[in-house]
């Protein structure tokens, strides 16, 4: 009877499996250490250095554990932004110091994210409390041309997913790689649409640029690529992709950046290219970590500066003057390397 029982539960399952298959799944997936180290670039006599580094955190796609942190400060803590909830290891040396050094490890588990087989039914959501996903920022807007564009690219298409699928095909259709931008690009999106090319920022820029104007809530990602390979650099692996939201669902994740790298590296058309298209569409793979969301970013503490276009590399002050020579701050003097684990 027991025996009978369990036969009874087992079928029931997949039964209901078949009946209400799951609309997010996970496969593939990486596990690495992840070391970053600083010898902060900054005047022997400052009095008062401050650096802020991304913190991912643990969520339902990355699990981050073994966190080690060590070097000469003055005094450490992770702290977390209030708009959008981004955490950073706040760092401060508060005496003159020829040498300002931070070492930094966790390990990570980051699996391939799915999320696919949409509902077809949409429900209302509250606009006001999207709100922050669908009000331009200082590059990311959403009128004039933008707005010109997203009502052509939409044009008779009902429905959000309807218009998400027209908006990231145009711009995985549309929009190229350009390797000789700079880290991965400022993300100023009128001027996008005049070159329309860029890197991993500017090209999702665009893809939420033209959601917003659509009335549909997206933001960017930020984080960082795992490079292939069982260990080496990845300081210059930052990487970002997207989400819009879908009403009855959720967040769906998309990456027409890579759909464009693929592009570019393996110069296919845009017939060659219908499988990344597909699969960025609601997917992404398992060789990247998330740091956050949001533009326009006020630290906490805040700095000194006017607010980050965005924060995805590290980002240091001395008696309350920028050190970052750009947003990509590589004349700080780090490095981020990574082990498979």
């Amino acid at each position: 009877m027991r025996q009978l029982n369990s036969m009874f539960y087992i079928a029931l399952i997949i039964s209901l499996s078949l009946l209400f298959p799951v609309s997010r799944s996970y496969a593939k997936e990486r596990k690495v250490n992840v070391t970053v180290e600083v010898n902060l670039n900054a005047p022997d006599d400052a009095r008062h250095v401050r650096l802020w580094l991304p913190y991912p955190m643990s969520d339902n796609n990355q699990d981050v554990t073994d966190v080690n942190i060590n070097g000469n400060f003055s005094d450490m803590k992770i702290l977390r932004e209030g708009k959008y909830g981004n955490n950073a290891l706040y760092v401060e040396w508060k005496e003159p110091n020829q040498k300002r050094s931070i070492k930094y490890s966790f390990n990570v588990r980051r699996t391939e994210l799915v999320t696919k087989e949409f509902t077809k039914r949409e429900v209302p959501f509250s606009k006001k409390e999207f709100n922050k996903y669908l009000e331009p920022t200082r590059l990311v807007t959403t009128d004039g041309k933008v707005r010109e564009y997203a009502e052509k690219i939409t044009k008779g298409r009902k429905g959000t997913l309807a218009k998400a699928r027209a908006i990231y095909d145009w711009v995985a259709e549309n929009m190229k790689r350009d390797p000789d931008v700079r880290g991965c690009g400022f993300g100023e999106v009128e001027k996008l649409l005049e070159t329309m090319g860029g890197k991993c920022v500017d090209i999702h820029s665009v893809f939420v640029a033209l959601m917003r104007a659509s009335g549909i809530p997206a933001r960017e990602v930020m984080g960082i690529r795992i490079p292939q390979g069982k260990e080496g650099s990845m300081t210059a692996a930052q990487h970002c992709w997207a989400e819009f939201y879908l009403p009855g669902y959720g967040w769906v994740i998309v990456d027409p950046a890579d759909v464009a790298k693929a592009r570019l590296e393996k110069q296919l058309t845009n017939e060659q290219l219908k499988p990344y298209r597909e699969y960025y569409f609601g997917a992404v793979d398992e060789s990247r970590v998330a740091y956050g969301i949001g533009r326009d970013i006020m630290l906490n503490p805040p700095q000194s500066g006017e607010p980050l276009n965005y924060f995805m590399y590290p980002y240091a002050e001395a008696d309350g003057a920028k050190l970052n020579e750009d947003l990509f701050g590589y004349n700080l003097g780090y490095k981020i390397t990574f082990r498979e684990l």
